[in-house]
């Protein structure tokens, strides 16, 4: 069967107020001729360090629709299908804006300091179960991911889940008037890109940003246990928001947790979720998971969506790629379970982490290992903030501790010595260590920032053998 038409040639022409001399239908839409599938309009964006126009003709050459560009490249036919636009970006931010004006859909947009991806995620299953959702595909977050993601919405969705990131003040702010949420969800404000910000206070005004699109009488999501819970909450409303709604443990939540049992592979809750009792598996382990997906229900009530379906849907919610997918590997007549938390790493989201590797082993025999690579963009507290994990990975009883980095050689010195791995300045250069050290029955969790490049350390261990978790999952949907 083929796929419903996303955009038909004269209405992107219409939408980006550009010119097309051939008659094409698209049914999906790209800007990395990489990826491109049959049937994508294909955006050639021109970034600082590259110029899509420079692979128009591969996009073609792998069924692309037709191709959006500010200039027509040299060696294509006379006949090429082109939407020749001013400006390739402003066209996809048109493109987006255009698939905005004509949905009807209730939109919901996330950010925070960390969570965001998975939050996303969570919300886009918990919303599936009741009707047509579209979401942004994994961190799409910034000024070419969230227009693309807009444009990439069919007009008869019934829900949208938007992530919206920064680095830097003033980034969310276009991003959300963009976008125009319903409802606005904000997991957390935490030490991440200090090196950009000089308080914690500017994160939380940066991230207030996300009220400047919300439409009338919009509700904003807000973590009780934050903080900066009462500065958010009165950003919000200096911005008009219609309601402020509350997630945690704190005891005036809106969305409120009442039990948590925590286990090796997921979270049992019990929780009031703004007036509705809910009892519900999240299947993902660790705390920031449960109190993430409150927000999660706290939405979906909020946007008047099946609350019962929407809590079954949580069994179903596993860590993304990088972000704490769990892999257990046949090795050594035994297995190692390798948590891959290789896509990024913040203070908060560490010590999470950390205290998922000590719950999780709790009923083990093997050890708790933790290779762990520097957090960037920390700003001249950054070598403080290392060490300080030093007493949570102590608690979280963790056996041996591997890290590369310049900062992380602050927190092999925090260390207890029975504790300490090897230090090393990258990660190709522990990888011998750890793999040396590793046994049958280890629990090892790999951490780092994008930039150290930890997920090479992921895919060596994954080498040792099957993976057990691969093979279960392909079995259970009928593909053993």
């Amino acid at each position: 069967m083929n796929a419903p038409t996303l955009w038909q040639a004269d209405d992107a022409a219409a939408a980006t107020k550009g010119q097309t001399a051939t008659d094409w239908r698209a049914n999906g839409v790209s800007i990395d001729s990489r990826s491109v599938q049959p049937g994508d309009l294909f955006v050639a964006i021109q970034g600082p360090n590259f110029d899509g126009h420079r692979f128009v003709a591969d996009a073609l050459s792998r069924g692309a629709a037709a191709a959006m560009v500010s200039r027509r490249p040299d060696g294509l036919g006379k006949d090429a299908p082109l939407l020749l636009v001013d400006d390739t970006l402003a066209g996809l931010e048109a493109l987006g804006r255009a698939a905005r004006q004509r949905s009807a859909a209730k939109i919901v947009a996330v950010t925070g300091s960390v969570g965001k991806t998975g939050t996303k995620e969570a919300l886009f299953q918990a919303l599936e179960r009741s009707a047509s959702t579209h979401a942004s595909a994994g961190n799409l977050n910034n000024h070419w991911g969230a227009p693309l993601s807009l444009a990439r919405m069919p007009s008869h969705s019934q829900y949208g889940v938007f992530e919206l990131g920064m680095n830097h003040a003033g980034e969310i702010a276009p991003l959300s008037q963009l976008v125009r949420p319903h409802v606005a969800i904000i997991t957390n404000v935490e030490p991440v890109h200090l090196e950009f910000f000089s308080s914690l206070s500017q994160i939380a005004d940066a991230k207030a940003e996300i009220f400047e699109g919300l439409e009338p009488a919009g509700i904003a999501i807000l973590n009780r246990d934050s903080a900066h819970f009462d500065h958010l909450a009165a950003a919000a409303k200096a911005a008009g928001v219609g309601r402020v709604v509350s997630f945690g443990a704190h005891k005036d939540a809106q969305a409120r947790l009442i039990g948590l049992a925590q286990h090796p592979t997921c979270n049992c809750i019990s929780a009031d979720i703004d007036g509705q009792a809910v009892t519900y598996k999240v299947g993902a382990p660790g705390r920031h998971w449960a109190i993430n997906s409150l927000a999660v229900l706290a939405a979906v009530r909020a946007l008047g969506a099946d609350l019962g379906l929407a809590a079954l849907a949580m069994a179903d919610v596993t860590a993304p790629k990088g972000r704490g997918e769990r892999h257990v590997i046949a090795y050594d007549e035994g297995t190692l379970l390798v948590i891959d938390e290789s896509y990024n790493a913040s203070p908060i989201a560490m010590n999470a982490a950390i205290q998922t590797l000590g719950a999780g082993a709790e009923d083990t025999k093997g050890r708790r290992i933790a290779v762990m690579g520097d957090m960037l963009e920390l700003g001249p507290t950054s070598p403080d903030l290392h060490a300080a994990l030093a007493p949570t990975l102590v608690e979280a009883k963790v056996d041996r501790v591997f890290a590369c980095g310049p900062q992380m050689a602050r927190l092999i010195d925090a260390l207890p010595q029975h504790m300490r791995g090897k230090h090393a300045e990258t990660s190709p250069e522990l990888l011998a260590a750890v793999m040396a050290a590793v046994q049958p029955g280890d629990t090892i969790l790999i951490k780092g920032s994008l930039g150290m490049a930890m997920a090479p350390i992921v895919q060596a261990l994954c080498g040792l053998g099957e993976d057990l978790s691969a093979a279960d999952a392909n079995a259970a949907n009928g593909n053993g």
